[in-house]
């Protein structure tokens, strides 16, 4: 837990949001079979987004809440400014959104912060803070996809133990906000628990959700977009499961979609699987055959996100994976 991390008694200057460009944005609709799966930027979440479910948010790291680390908890310069997420050392750190790093350094560069730390800006006044990294994976100015792995939990600062100090700025830096709340807004249940996809979302969560489909006998296109074509593929799913058929891809609906897979396994829910291993870096392509190559990427998973390290992507590796 952090000795410190109290919020700044100030607003830290900001640069300009870094600016995404549009090309990046719209490029790569078209996933088909068996292609390379470098198609799907990170996307930035927005206010006039149909929804805030909209796969542009993810987990920064798997763990525990420790006891005293939540947002707001008492400190000696002030309130707790984050949310801490306890693991061993090492535990893989990823970008919660698309987005620009603007600050790699001691306390990321922010009043009250110990330990080494990047600032991501996101856009529109947006700013995620990860604090105590043992390593930092991305370089200063680096644009990086939401997923994308930038850091390793570490112990560095004023802690009493490995956790990751994640913080939500909202309207610049130094105007922080409740990162639970925050994100759960955005469909993420952080630390951990499956994602929330609305209708609307785009990315590779959404790709994987078609692929799911399909092997269920829908017959979607992963295009990565999660259109009326595929909401309404989901909500006769979840209607003929006897779930709320309300389109949303969530915590009632993504145990029902998953498979258990293993090496041997041949299939569009292998595609789903290879999918979102290289949202997380895994450099796949997805071809649906569970070979040694896809086995070595669940097991690096895994390992990295602290898992029990069998290869076999059940419902606990799934639920990282989108979550």
């Amino acid at each position: 837990m952090c000795d410190s991390c109290a919020s700044a008694a100030a607003a830290e200057e900001a640069r300009p949001p870094a600016r995404l460009s549009r090309r990046g944005l719209l490029a790569g609709v078209g996933l088909g079979l068996a292609v390379p799966l470098g198609w799907v930027p990170g996307l930035t979440a927005t206010a006039s987004a149909a929804s805030l479910k909209n796969g542009g948010w993810c987990n920064p790291a798997l763990g525990r809440f420790p006891a005293g680390g939540h947002y707001g908890a008492p400190r000696g310069g002030g309130p707790h400014a984050g949310q801490d997420i306890t693991n061993t050392t090492g535990t893989a750190v990823y970008a919660a959104a698309a987005g620009t790093v603007i600050r790699r350094q001691w306390g990321g560069g922010l009043g009250g912060r110990t330990g080494n730390g990047l600032v991501l800006s996101h856009g529109g006044g947006q700013y995620t803070y990860y604090g105590h990294l043992s390593v930092y994976r991305v370089g200063l100015n680096a644009t990086v996809a939401a997923g994308r792995r930038i850091g390793d939990m570490g112990a560095t600062g004023n802690v009493t133990g490995p956790h990751l100090h994640f913080e939500v700025h909202s309207g610049g830096l130094g105007g922080t906000v409740d990162p639970v709340s925050f994100m759960a807004g955005r469909g993420v249940d952080l630390g951990g628990g499956w994602s929330r996809i609305d209708p609307g979302a785009r990315g590779r969560r959404v790709a994987a959700i078609q692929y799911l489909m399909t092997q269920r006998g829908y017959g979607l296109t992963a295009d990565g977009y999660y259109g009326p074509v595929s909401a309404g593929a989901v909500k006769r799913f979840q209607a003929a499961r006897g779930l709320v058929a309300d389109g949303q891809v969530g915590p009632a609906t993504w145990p029902h979609l998953v498979y258990t897979l293993r090496q041997g396994h041949d299939g569009h829910h292998v595609r789903a699987l290879q999918t979102v291993l290289h949202k997380h870096g895994a450099g796949l392509v997805a071809d649906g055959g569970f070979g040694s190559v896809t086995a070595s990427a669940v097991r690096a998973y895994q390992s990295v996100n602290r898992l029990v390290v069998d290869g076999v992507a059940g419902a606990v590796t799934w639920r990282a994976l989108v979550g």
